[in-house]
């Protein structure tokens, strides 16, 4: 049974449920959506029911922004646990343990948010309203009182709905209908697609491969997808990768795989993990069709170390010293950022700092404090290469000073990275990565002339 289908027959459910519940065919019924509400878990009929869903849906829909915050704060307050059931469940649970009153202990724990949302997702389409829903409640959460328990419930409905085994991994090619080429072009996320040609570059070529997770009841709308670029050598830096100049290599001559962008698409799924899923399959999908490959890599942002470094030059009992706050006093200023001559002259200082950015800046849950490093170290890659000037976007060097790093996933040892950052928080990292944090750069020699200023280093060397 395909999607089209299943929507067609919930649609033909809901028209006759309308009829049966006394809403007006095709038109919405206004009024009072709380008591719509109220109404859908109180009633057992399915017909009545998808009918019911429905017009709460359409009716959220016609709401002026103010009156969804209201919604949604009404959801809030009336809609979780029914608290004289659980005061009752929890008394009779403590006199007599069994597991008979642990199932009803957990039923009457469960916010009434729940079971609405479930029955709202019976709705034709319901699956992708409700996901526009949390995406426009995440975007107002300060306008919203007790919004954390409301999201909680979003989180825990769409973690089973969005489970693995739903997920459908498909490869997006040239080939690929040009209504979902044109949402990968909206929403990639790391390294924009300015145009159709920019987006056939990245996926006609032999050696460029795209694959995206998809689920059933959300049609051709993309999850996550991730960009690969098949080479013979890690890159370290995006120009290497996205140059118009750069010459194809034939895919089995290729030796590394290098997942330079991973997108997340559905905003009102944040939160809602599938990239580790979609890393280690396209790994295992890459692997079978492409024998050769030994090395499967990122190519990676780092978003959060230029905000990061700027609060920490300011700090004085920080990770610095304070001759290298003194040095990189040549970022200030206005324009500072994009100084690319003062930053390859700083390049050696940038990736000391950074390698202890990674490796001892931590959060107050004990982890590292880069979200990208969070996510790859925690599906087990290892922080491979730290690379100067990797990319020289206006983007980049607003937001890593234009370093890029390579975190590697060796299938050898994933597991025992994962468990070990998982347990402890430890941070896999080359020995090349860990000496950089280990040093303090020796200041360059000042030059005569701009045209004498030092060479960029080269990137930190891979493991052997």
């Amino acid at each position: 049974m395909d999607g089209s289908f299943f929507g067609d027959l919930l649609q033909s459910i809901a028209d006759r449920g309308r009829a049966l519940v006394g809403l007006p065919r095709g038109e919405p019924a206004g009024g009072d959506l709380i008591g719509l509400c109220e109404a859908l878990l109180s009633g057992r009929g399915e017909a009545s029911g998808v009918a019911l869903a429905q017009e709460i849906l359409d009716g959220y829909a016609a709401l002026a922004p103010a009156e969804r915050n209201r919604f949604f704060t009404t959801l809030a307050e009336r809609f979780g646990p029914d608290h004289d059931r659980l005061r009752r469940a929890i008394s009779s649970y403590t006199a007599a343990p069994g597991d008979r009153l642990a199932t009803e202990l957990h039923k009457a724990a469960e916010p009434r948010r729940q079971e609405l949302f479930r029955r709202l997702n019976l709705a034709p389409g319901g699956t992708q309203h409700l996901v526009a829903m949390r995406e426009e409640a995440l975007r107002n959460a300060k306008s919203i009182p007790g919004f954390d328990a409301v999201d909680a419930d979003f989180a825990h409905l769409f973690s089973s709905w969005f489970n693995r085994g739903f997920l459908v991994l498909r490869r997006i090619d040239w080939t690929t209908p040009a209504n979902i080429l044109q949402k990968i072009i909206r929403y990639e996320a790391v390294h924009a697609i300015h145009d159709w040609e920019d987006l056939r570059r990245r996926l006609e070529p032999p050696d460029r491969r795209c694959f995206a997770f998809f689920h059933p009841r959300l049609n051709d709308e993309p999850l996550i997808f991730v960009e690969v670029a098949l080479t013979g050598h890690i890159a370290g830096s995006i120009a290497e990768v996205l140059s118009e100049d750069r010459t194809p290599i034939a895919p089995d001559k290729a030796s590394t795989a290098i997942f330079y962008s991973i997108s997340n698409c559905q905003e009102g799924l944040r939160g809602i993990s599938f990239g580790n899923f979609l890393i280690k399959q396209v790994v295992q999908e890459l692997s079978r069709e492409l024998p050769g490959l030994r090395t499967f890599v990122t190519l990676s942002p780092v978003p959060g170390f230029a905000g990061w470094l700027a609060k920490e030059r300011r700090r004085e009992d920080g990770l610095m010293a304070d001759d290298e706050k003194e040095r990189l006093k040549a970022l200030d200023g206005e324009g500072g950022h994009r100084d690319q001559a003062a930053l390859e002259a700083l390049q050696p200082l940038l990736l000391s700092v950074a390698a202890r950015y990674f490796l001892k800046a931590q959060g107050a849950n004990g982890r590292p404090v880069d979200p990208v490093a969070r996510f790859h170290l925690g599906n087990g890659a290892r922080l491979e290469r730290i690379n100067a000037m990797g990319d020289r976007s206006p983007k980049g060097l607003a937001q890593a000073h234009g370093l890029m790093v390579n975190y590697l996933y060796d299938l050898r040892h994933i597991e025992r990275n994962h468990e070990a950052y998982a347990a402890a928080g430890t941070v896999a990292a080359s020995s090349a990565v860990q000496r950089l944090a280990a040093q303090k750069p020796v200041p360059p020699k000042p030059s005569k002339a701009k045209a004498d200023l030092p060479a960029l280093p080269p990137p930190t060397p891979a493991e052997p």
